[in-house]
């Protein structure tokens, strides 16, 4: 009995091993997306700023200017 559970206990730490080793190969996944989001955010502008730009940019091409001018 005693070296059926000596047994489990290897497996068990076996297994515990390997998932450790699982959680650190995603955790370094998770962290290097995170810096490529990160360098995305960086390039690309913010949509609202874009957004307001652009309708800017249409208020002012439909705006008649008077007469006077």
């Amino acid at each position: 009995m005693k070296d059926e559970i000596l047994q489990r206990l290897e497996r068990i730490e076996e297994h515990v091993a390997h998932l450790e080793r699982q959680v650190e190969q995603l955790n370094g996944v998770i962290i290097e997306q995170g810096r490529f989001v990160e360098q995305a955010r960086k390039q690309l502008p913010q949509p609202a700023a874009v957004l307001e730009t652009l309708e800017w940019e249409r208020i002012k091409g439909n705006t008649a200017r008077p007469p006077h001018h």
